[in-house]
């Protein structure tokens, strides 16, 4: 079936997930910043580093609905409360919204999109709906180690990354300081989880 654009229930939900990725994208900076309190910069890393990938998605919704530049589209939605001082609650209430738009709200998105003939937009969704699974596992994961007292512990040695200089330690546990830059032990992460790593794998 083909839809005018103007009279179909996928610019209403293109304005909705435009407006949960705008929620989320702040959510996740105001819990950068909760973790940068707690000294747990690598938390506050991976808050802000999905909170730019929030902002790409609003941008791709957003972009669809260039047609309707100058108007005014009225939605109504639930969107998530997720205020806590507890670190791991806010990850884990994140991980909780990810998998939610990826397990339901998206693909139904999408699939309404396919069916008003909007492939594109369709494509966007299912796409998306993809990227925040990994979202929502990579929370998952930070909520995990901070419960289980091994984000900055391993059961093994191996290598960790100071996010601020890029020194190297080996090790079971991180050091209380960088002994290159002077800056606490929240800034290691193992380095096979650090950003852009070139470690090797054997």
């Amino acid at each position: 079936m083909s839809i005018e654009f103007e009279k179909s229930q996928t610019k209403d939900n293109l304005m909705r997930a435009f407006a949960g990725e705008s929620q989320a994208r702040n959510r996740y900076t105001f819990s950068a910043s909760q973790a940068k309190k707690s000294k747990l910069h690598v938390v506050e890393a991976v808050f802000k580093f999905t909170a730019n990938q929030e902002k790409e998605h609003a941008e791709i919704f957003y972009n669809y609905l260039k047609s309707m530049a100058g108007k005014s589209i009225h939605v109504d939605g639930g969107y998530p409360v997720d205020i806590t001082d507890s670190i791991v609650q806010l990850l884990r209430y994140a991980q909780h919204n990810e998998y939610e738009e990826h397990d339901d709200v998206y693909k139904h998105f999408g699939d309404v999109a396919k069916e008003e003939g909007f492939e594109s937009v369709a494509y966007s969704f299912y796409n998306i709906a993809r990227v925040e699974k990994t979202h929502g596992d990579r929370f998952g994961m930070f909520a995990d180690l901070i419960e289980q007292e091994k984000l900055f512990i391993s059961d093994i040695e191996c290598n960790w990354m100071c996010l601020n200089c890029g020194y190297i330690y080996k090790g079971e546990k991180v050091p209380e300081m960088c002994p290159v830059c002077n800056h606490d032990k929240g800034f290691f992460i193992r380095l096979e989880m650090a950003p852009f790593t070139c470690e090797k794998k054997i």
